[in-house]
């Protein structure tokens, strides 16, 4: 395993469950000593965040595994997997949410009027989640973890629930307590919003979507800056999790010797590999200069 990348993830979810665990306990404490129903509700929410860091730790490691006889291309299609569970976690607690501050807009006799104390928890709420989300998606980018960015991306929607919590305290005490349930019910559209582009997200990656066209050109000049080798084309991408499987095209002299053309391919892989650390595998074709085909159909028509 890729040691910066398994020290990164550890660190994530270190600081993930850490930050959890206390708002988990502090919510719910604070949230029945103040007499808001939504704090108690949102130390469930971040409880239910244990769960989901976990998950996307669990996709992350085994993402790391090395290729075996069964999965020749390595296992990082596991991170994406995971990411996919941390959409219906949020698809759940979206739905919670808005289902939560429907009863209440239909029912605003049960509505209560939390104190002050509340409104602090909600701002302590927000800077934690703030800083901890903005530390995890950090992290995930530079070891191009996919679960990781996920999993800081749905602790980034915490933040909304402790907005409206806070919302919802001040307008509450002015009179005007109908207002934090439709806060709330925003908050939710927010979540499943959030879920959705996660969602998106990850089965892009699943389904190999390239990440953009400067890549392909990246590639395309490192291949072609291989001596004696030209017009590097039919550029594929397949993503895995965090790392790149490539193939490519690539003219050279139709004259050269099978041992010969054999090395130069060996070599334009390894310059791929070396030069482009977030790629993995790679397997070159090469074609004579200037022969021309349609690489759809069989080289023999």
């Amino acid at each position: 395993m890729d040691e910066l990348r398994l020290k990164g993830g550890k660190k994530a979810l270190i600081i993930a469950l850490v930050a959890n665990c206390f708002l988990t306990v502090a919510n719910i404490i604070v949230g029945y000593a103040s007499g808001s129903y939504a704090l108690v509700s949102e130390g469930a929410h971040t409880f239910s965040d244990i769960a989901t860091s976990i998950i996307a730790y669990v996709g992350f490691y085994t993402g790391q595994k090395p290729a075996d006889k069964d999965h020749p291309f390595g296992h990082g299609r596991a991170e994406a997997i995971s990411g996919l569970i941390i959409v219906i976690f949020l698809v759940v607690i979206s739905w919670e949410v808005i289902e939560g501050a429907w009863i209440n807009i239909l029912n605003p006799g049960q509505i209560t009027v939390p104190n002050t104390f509340a409104a602090i928890m909600a701002v302590v709420g927000i800077i934690i989640n703030l800083s901890v989300s903005d530390r995890i998606i950090k992290i995930g980018k530079e070891i191009k973890s996919p679960a990781i960015v996920a999993d800081g991306k749905h602790q980034r929607t915490d933040i909304f629930s402790s907005i409206a919590i806070l919302v919802g305290v001040i307008v509450s005490n002015v009179g005007f307590p109908i207002l934090d349930p439709i806060v709330g019910f925003i908050i939710g559209l927010l979540i499943l919003k959030t879920a959705g582009e996660i969602l998106i997200e990850n089965i892009n990656n699943i389904m190999g979507k390239i990440p953009s066209e400067e890549f392909i050109e990246h590639i395309k000049e490192v291949a072609e800056s291989t001596p004696n080798v030209e017009n590097a084309h039919n550029i594929r991408v397949d993503y895995l999790g965090s790392y790149a499987a490539v193939i490519l095209h690539v003219e050279m002299d139709g004259n050269l010797i099978l041992n010969e053309s054999h090395k130069l391919a060996h070599k334009v892989e390894n310059n791929i590999l070396n030069e482009i650390p977030e790629v993995k595998y790679v397997l070159v074709h090469t074609c004579p200069i200037g022969l021309e085909y349609e690489h759809e159909q069989e080289i023999d028509k």
